[in-house]
């Protein structure tokens, strides 16, 4: 008996021996580790996992997997504190893993390992909030990635799930990898934990499919440009939640720049608070380093919302108020892009001399390398009823200012005046260039106005080929179809002028124009009957040229 009671003592004394035999670095890793719980947008459990800690600010090391098609996640430390993931800091799906940061403090965080040299001997750091299992394991191999980090393979019967995103350190306790394992199945490994100082969040980013994988967000780079970027990105992806979020934090990493403070000021405009717009502009001009810009931008917003009828209620933004924002931009900074600004406000003021005198002298500045300030004098001209020669000569010098698709805009409305004037062919010439710079790429109502043009000059092919694109732009508009329909029958092409008015027809049965057309064209084709029955239908519509179709076909 003595004997057994031996034993015991013996082999407990042996594991006690064990347990202190770990390194002490190595047990103080657990305070790092933490159980990781992803889950979809309806609240469902998507994956759990481990982690581990890397940063005092949250930063955080994890398998990647578990956060593809998540909406949100949840780390709970040593401790038993939980923490929201905020945003993605890195994704690696080569080696599925990656970097985010966490909300609220943490217990502990692990280094790096220095040394690019692989350890023979590791340690895997479980997780408990009581008492975490450390195991001492050595590689069956370790392969070079990136020249210095290292990969290691463990045999897999030597790793448990339950070791699945842990720690793998050194003994100094410093971070080699986390425990993974493929998702198909195979060895268990550990990818160099360095591999994320290799990570590089951009503006762009916001935008790749590797992060668009997981509804958790992207971090803001610390780039400001770049920062600035993404702010600009997130507002097109038109997620507010999310662009709050950017937004705030833009704030708070650039205090003093004012891209932050007009994008929550737009949100705000967006949503027709503009009591709520203007004391953030307020807040802007009073932290901004650069006082003239965000007058500027003060001034821009109060514009835009004035001339847009944003909220007719809301008095205290009026273009004077923008006109005296502006100056004092002005004031602080005598730029022409604020003058500029000063001249597109009394322009919207109806003061069109006064603005006319300032655009003028804008062309003299840096400003009168682009058509703009030409373009907007040609538009002053025109409330003013200069001859119309004036107004062609200052749109001459708006096409002539730069070239490609920038001059497009002035390309085009230098063709609508002379459209206007009766010079037709002139007008084609410049609709067939503003075709070009826009890469055979303008609006249905493009192509159907130089059709238009088209007819006036006799091109009747073109005309019809600009009909036809206008149609595949807008199939749904029966103004096209009976105008396609309507020239189809002028160049005596009648089955395709009935055709062409047959798709209208089941489209819209009540457009009468469509009737009147197909009637003609069935009646001089000598479709008499088909004709005659589709002026009469046109008749009950209530078109008035009818009467006088019908009488005409009847007696042929």
């Amino acid at each position: 008996m003595k004997h057994r009671v031996s034993v015991i003592v013996m082999l407990l004394a042996l594991a006690v021996t064990s347990v202190w035999a770990q390194p002490a670095p190595v047990k103080k890793a657990a305070a790092s580790v933490f159980s990781l719980t992803t889950f979809a947008k309806d609240g469902t459990i998507l994956g759990s996992t481990h982690g581990v800690f890397t940063g005092k600010n949250g930063e955080a090391m994890a398998m990647w997997q578990p956060f593809v098609g998540a909406d949100h996640a949840v780390a709970i430390d040593a401790k038993g504190n939980k923490h929201e993931v905020d945003v993605m800091m890195g994704i690696s799906e080569l080696y599925d893993v990656c970097l985010f940061r966490v909300k609220g403090n943490v217990p502990g965080a692990l280094e790096l390992t220095t040394s690019d040299a692989a350890a023979n001997n590791v340690y895997t750091v479980g997780y408990d909030l009581k008492k975490p299992v450390i195991k001492k394991l050595t590689p069956v191999r370790t392969e070079k990635f990136m020249e210095t980090n290292n990969y290691y393979v463990f045999n897999d019967k030597d790793v448990s799930g339950n070791d699945l995103g842990c720690p793998v350190v050194n003994e100094q306790g410093q971070l080699l990898g986390i425990m993974q394992r493929p998702a198909n199945g195979g060895q268990a490994f550990a990818t160099d934990a360095r591999i994320i100082k290799s990570f590089v969040v951009s503006g762009l980013s916001i935008n790749d499919k590797t992060f668009r994988a997981t509804g958790i967000r992207t971090v803001l780079p610390a780039d400001q440009q770049q920062a600035a970027l993404t702010l600009m990105l997130a507002r097109q992806q038109g997620d507010s939640l999310r662009q709050v979020q950017y937004v705030n934090d833009y704030i708070e990493m650039f205090p003093t720049a004012t891209e932050g403070y007009t994008a929550l000021a737009e949100m705000h405009i967006d949503l027709k608070q503009l009591a709520e717009a203007d004391k953030t502009l307020q807040k802007e001009v009073k932290q901004a380093a650069k006082k003239d810009e965000a007058y500027y931008d003060y001034a821009r917003l109060v514009y835009q919302s004035t001339v847009f009828k944003i909220d007719t209620t809301y008095t205290a933004w009026n273009l004077q108020k923008a006109l005296e924002l502006s100056e004092q931009a002005s004031k602080v900074n005598p730029l022409p892009i604020y003058k500029h600004q000063q001249a597109q406000i009394i322009y919207a003021q109806g003061d069109y001399q006064k603005a006319l005198d300032m655009f003028t002298q804008l062309q003299k500045t840096e400003l009168g390398k682009n058509g703009e300030v030409f373009y907007e004098a040609a538009q002053c001209k025109t409330k003013l009823k200069a001859p119309q020669e004036e107004v062609i000569q200052l749109l001459d010098s708006a096409v002539a200012a730069q070239d490609g698709a920038i001059s497009a805009p002035y390309v085009l409305a230098r063709g609508r005046l002379l459209d206007l004037a009766g010079e037709s062919r002139k007008a084609y010439m410049d609709y067939l260039k503003y075709d070009t710079l826009m890469h055979l790429n303008a609006s249905a109502d493009f192509y159907y106005m130089r059709y238009q043009c088209g007819v006036k000059i006799h091109q009747y092919q073109m005309a019809l080929n600009d009909i036809a694109h206008a149609i595949v732009l807008n199939r749904f508009e029966p103004t096209y179809y009976a105008e396609m329909a309507s020239l189809q029958v002028r160049v005596n092409q009648f089955d395709n002028a009935i055709k062409t008015c047959d798709i209208a027809i089941r489209m819209a049965p009540e457009y009468a124009d469509l009737y009147i057309i197909k009637g003609v064209a069935a009646c001089e084709l000598g479709q008499k009957e088909e004709g005659l029955a589709a002026l009469k239908k046109a008749k009950e519509l209530g078109d008035e040229r009818a009467d006088k179709l019908i009488e005409k076909y009847e007696k042929k």
